[in-house]
């Protein structure tokens, strides 16, 4: 777990690739930091498997990628409620919480429709955070819906297998309920508890507060793949800003760590994909060092 924690910190530390220039401190990770990922993506990935497979941890692939994985419990139905599971890494010796994703063509209307808005978070779940800090309503209703249940499964794994360490991982839509639960999670769980949070394909999900908030209190890593519209939704333009923490795949298959909140150079996600046409809507999914998501 220390391994990956340094990887997030200091994802700029080892130059693996001669071709990605540092122009604004733009660095490229070393395939043993890219492959420190790789136990955290097939957890991204399982999201998207049944509630009941993830609870059996028998879902194929994903599951066969950390076969010592202790499932505590999951939840979710695929429709109104996204999957989710929880369970205890014994190799990596921390909590694993993941959320079900979904597909770019479902996505898209969330983040690019005009019915949706930034909305204060609900001070009962997040008791003592600003009023400034304000999110996307659709991902906040998602996140709200499975709250309480991912708290009570992760105090009892925590409880059960006697580790202070969370990490909280999701693609897509699950990246932004996953983004939600690192925020709402450390306001409830004990004092020296450690947080690590891996997102696939995050979208945009709050202010400028949010964002600023999220990198002041949070050790986040968003990966983002080639030309992925995803990320750059919902525009800046309505309010939305990414927090720190980007690393962007290039078409090299190059890892670029992306320093700052939306880095405009054309190595990271905004700049390679400055409109949503300009994107590839199959670059969603993956690869992400060799993962596809689905289940």
């Amino acid at each position: 777990m220390a391994s990956i924690v340094a990887v997030i910190l200091f994802a700029a530390a080892v130059q693996a690739f001669p071709s990605l220039s540092t122009r604004q401190s733009i660095t490229a990770l070393a395939t043993s930091q890219i492959d420190q990922f790789t136990p955290y993506t097939y957890y991204a990935s399982a999201g998207y498997c049944t509630n009941t497979q993830t609870l059996a941890w028998d879902c194929g692939t994903n599951c066969d990628a950390n076969p010592g994985f202790k499932p505590v419990a999951s939840g979710g139905n695929g429709d109104s409620v996204q999957y989710w599971f929880v369970g205890y890494d014994p190799n990596l010796d921390t909590v694993i919480v993941s959320h079900q994703g979904t597909n770019p063509s479902e996505i898209l209307p969330l983040v690019t429709d005009a019915d949706f808005f930034l909305t204060t978070l609900d001070s009962t779940l997040f008791p003592g955070i600003s009023s400034d800090i304000e999110v996307h309503n659709g991902f906040q209703d998602a996140q709200t819906s499975t709250a309480t249940d991912v708290l009570a499964a992760v105090e009892s794994a925590m409880s059960t297998y006697g580790t202070t360490s969370v990490t909280m991982v999701g693609h897509s839509l699950g990246a932004a309920i996953t983004l939600l639960d690192s925020v709402y999670l450390p306001l409830w769980l004990p004092a020296g508890t450690t947080f690590t949070t891996i997102g696939y394909g995050l979208p945009r999900v709050g202010n400028q507060a949010f964002a600023d908030y999220v990198d002041a209190n949070l050790h986040l890593t968003h990966i983002n793949n080639e030309e992925d519209p995803i990320p750059i939704c919902p525009g800046m333009f309505l309010g939305f800003v990414h927090p720190a923490g980007e690393v962007h795949i290039q078409d090299s298959g190059e890892w670029a760590s992306c320093p700052g909140q939306d880095n405009p150079s054309t190595q990271c996600i905004v700049g390679d994909v400055p409109e949503i046409w300009d994107g590839d809507e199959s670059d969603h999914d993956g690869p992400y060092n060799g993962v596809e998501m689905g289940c």
